[in-house]
């Protein structure tokens, strides 16, 4: 893997990888208190820690490009470009949702921005962006087609049958799994076997292991990787070593007899914390302490407007029930 350091080698822009990050941090954690309060029902999936992996890889993306996501999907949306507001009224059933309220947490999507949805089903975005990988490649497009997915979801046969077919065909395709220790409840080594990265091998597929909490890291693989597959050359499999903070969802305590992780794995991995990382590096690279709070008060400022307005917002009409429906 290139590790960029030549003078001549494009440089991660910083501030607004810390921004993004600080952005998918704050709304997700606004997103945990209105659970908690009971103001919304039902189950969220939070993304708080994973922050780096879906910032760093989607800062070589753009509009153009495609991505699919899984059950914890806000941070990818808000990474890709989603809109605060609409990702928070979708949540909440408004009609100004990026569904019209109708997807809720698991299926936020917005085709305008490439962004091709969450899905609740294990793996179920692998062959979605597989197909997206091959229409770009029949159109002639320049595009790349990125899906996440889990370590659970690394058990999944289609990963399999995605690695084979895109290394034939070399596909515009990178796989992105988010290795986050856990399976739902279960550890991680309790359930899959091996190196995740290393499946790739057996199809002559670039298989990278990555810091998943080093968000220049991850921006540094993944820019050899969106690179490879824009230039003809085929997939990559990076497997982004992560953790998440909050629990598999975020009401898993009112059914849950006990524990399946330790207080002290917790504190460890928040003291890894990547946007705290990241903003000992913008410091030690010269950015001033004020343009760090100044970054800070903007994000509160947005992520709270977002979801004032989110809540004030409408519900959608009961005639419109069957729009934007498969018939």
């Amino acid at each position: 893997m290139s590790t960029m350091t030549n003078s001549t080698a494009p440089r991660p822009d910083l501030p607004a990888l810390y921004r993004r990050m600080l952005l998918i941090r704050r709304m997700e954690e606004r997103l945990g208190d209105v659970v908690q309060s009971g103001e919304l029902p039902g189950p969220v999936h939070l993304y708080i820690g994973q922050e780096a992996v879906a910032v760093g890889v989607c800062a070589h993306l753009t509009d153009a490009d495609w991505i699919a996501s899984n059950h914890r999907g806000h941070g990818h949306f808000l990474a890709k470009g989603g809109t605060p507001h609409a990702m928070v009224a979708e949540i909440f059933g408004r009609d100004t949702g990026i569904c019209h309220g109708k997807g809720g947490s698991m299926h936020v999507a917005d085709f305008s921005r490439g962004i091709l949805g969450a899905n609740g089903i294990v793996g179920g975005g692998i062959g979605l962006a597989a197909g997206a990988a091959l229409a770009a490649q029949l159109d002639r497009k320049s595009c790349v087609s990125v899906v996440f997915f889990g370590d659970g979801g690394a058990n999944q046969g289609v990963v399999s049958e995605v690695l084979n077919i895109a290394a034939i065909w070399k596909l515009p395709l990178l796989l992105v799994c988010e290795n986050n220790g856990f399976s739902e409840f279960s550890p991680t080594s309790t359930v899959t076997a091996g190196e995740i990265a290393a499946r790739a091998q057996p199809f002559g597929v670039p298989g990278i292991t990555v810091d998943g909490n080093d968000v220049i890291s991850v921006w540094r693989a993944s820019a050899e990787a969106v690179g490879r597959a824009r230039a003809g050359r085929g997939p990559t499999l990076l497997e982004a070593r992560t953790y998440r903070w909050r629990g598999h969802v975020e009401t898993e305590k009112s059914f849950l007899s006990e524990a399946y992780r330790e207080d002290g794995e917790i504190a460890e991995w928040r003291a890894r914390d990547p946007i705290v990382r990241l903003e000992m590096q913008l410091l030690e690279g010269g950015t001033a302490q004020g343009d760090i709070d100044v970054i800070r008060s903007e994000i509160t400022g947005e992520v709270e407007r977002a979801y004032a307005q989110a809540l004030a917002d409408p519900t959608p009409p009961e005639a419109s029930a069957f729009q934007h429906m498969l018939a």
